[in-house]
């Protein structure tokens, strides 16, 4: 990914946890990106890593209390606040976490985050039991109501010898996260903040379906859910009220958003026949599974000395089902094609009642399943076809919103700059 951290100041809270020693590579690794990463140690940090570490490698000084002011001419939590372009948290304990969620500000992290207006994002890391916690979960679901990223903790052996979700992310895949946030951001940049969507109610489904074939086996495809999750933020920083529906991913939740997380294809049925009653615009980018098995085995089969053969039954066709149900809704359907693309698409367009169709090549480079660009054409009832260069899966989200608002307004999409 392209650097996009070149003079970006970035408050790197560390909090209490074994996991703080990781957060000394990723504060060289954010400078190492061009990054300024001004350091900021919880008094239980200090019990596992040293100021003068993170000093060294950031070339700029650690905060540790609220009440040392080397410069007398500004309040640092202040200054700090005021000029960050993101505050990450990471580690983040589940203490911390439940100060910021409940208003607490007793040291100069939470100090700092009470007093920012820049984005905020958070990398837990706990023991599994804790992170699973009903108090820990719902104080993280708060911090995403107040619009707080996450970057979702890992699976493994713990420290405390558990085994289970709760590992602080890798430095690499923190940093890949922060890039991401700041090209998205620089995808918006220049542009004035559209809340052309404040009265819809946009539902998004996301990511693969998985249909069990036995408790250890399943059938499932390569989708990662990065569009779909692209097309829920736009749909939400353009004033939308957002029901995302998901199957599943290793994609950290869109903050701000309703989220329903399904597995297989009969569940996103249900949750989509759910929710289709209240929502104005529909975008089904989920890639599900047309086939399932027909019987799902109660133990894990053994592997024979013959063929075997797996005998599947048609799936629920969920877009089919919304174009025949559907009301007042704008209905967006996906089209993900290897061959003949546009020739399907219509296709599909005209069979499953669609209002508009986003069609790709998945075998293009940069436009295949898990990339984080696309090269779609944008199709419509009325015959429109409008082909689209590659661009980030965030900016064809936007487009692909501007042209649902001109056909809303009955206007053609030859308007669509």
């Amino acid at each position: 990914m392209m650097n996009t951290l070149s003079g970006k100041r970035i408050v790197l809270g560390v909090c209490g946890g074994i996991a703080a020693y990781k957060a000394a590579a990723l504060t060289s690794k954010l400078t190492q990106a061009g990054a300024q990463v001004h350091v900021i140690l919880t008094e239980n940090a200090l019990k596992f890593v040293q100021p003068l570490t993170f000093q060294a490698l950031s070339h700029l000084p650690v905060y540790t209390d609220t009440f040392t002011e080397p410069d007398p001419h500004v309040i640092s939590h202040i200054e700090l606040a005021d000029k960050a372009d993101l505050v990450l948290i990471a580690p983040a304990t589940a203490n911390v976490i439940g100060k910021i969620a409940n208003g607490i500000a007793d040291d100069m992290l939470t100090t700092t985050l009470l007093a920012t207006k820049a984005p905020v994002m958070v990398a837990p890391a706990m023991n599994v039991n804790m992170y699973h916690h009903p108090a820990v979960a719902a104080n993280m679901e708060k911090l995403a109501s107040f619009g707080y990223r996450f970057v979702e903790p890992g699976v493994g052996l713990l420290a405390c010898g558990w085994i289970g979700k709760g590992r602080l992310a890798e430095p690499e895949e923190i940093v890949e996260a922060v890039q991401r946030f700041f090209a998205q951001a620089d995808d918006q940049a220049g542009a004035a903040i559209k809340q052309d969507l404040l009265d819809k109610h946009v539902l998004v489904t996301a990511g693969p379906t998985r249909e069990k074939i036995d408790p250890v086996r399943y059938i499932t495809n390569h989708a990662s859910g990065k569009m779909g999750y692209a097309i829920a933020e736009a749909a939400r920083d353009r004033g939308a009220k957002v029901t995302l529906i998901s199957g599943p991913t290793s994609l950290a939740r869109p903050a701000g958003v309703e989220f329903v997380a399904v597995e297989s294809v009969q569940e996103m049925f249900d949750a989509v026949m759910e929710h289709l009653p209240q929502s104005d615009i529909v975008v089904k980018s989920a890639a599900v599974s047309d086939y399932r098995p027909k019987t799902v085995q109660e133990h894990k089969m053994k592997k024979g000395d013959g063929p075997f053969v797996l005998e599947l039954d048609k799936a629920p066709d969920i877009l089919k089902t919304i174009g025949e149900r559907k009301t007042k809704q704008f209905v967006v359907g996906f089209a993900a094609e290897t061959q003949d693309v546009l020739l399907h698409a219509q296709s599909k367009l005209e069979r499953k009642n669609l209002d508009m169709i986003v069609a790709n090549n998945v075998l293009l480079e940069g436009a295949g399943m898990g990339s984080d660009t696309n090269i779609v054409t944008l199709l419509t009832r009325e015959g429109e076809q409008v082909a689209l260069d590659k661009l980030s899966k965030r900016a064809v989200a936007d487009k692909l919103f501007d042209a649902v608002l001109l056909k809303l307004q009955h206007k053609p999409l030859s308007e669509l700059s």
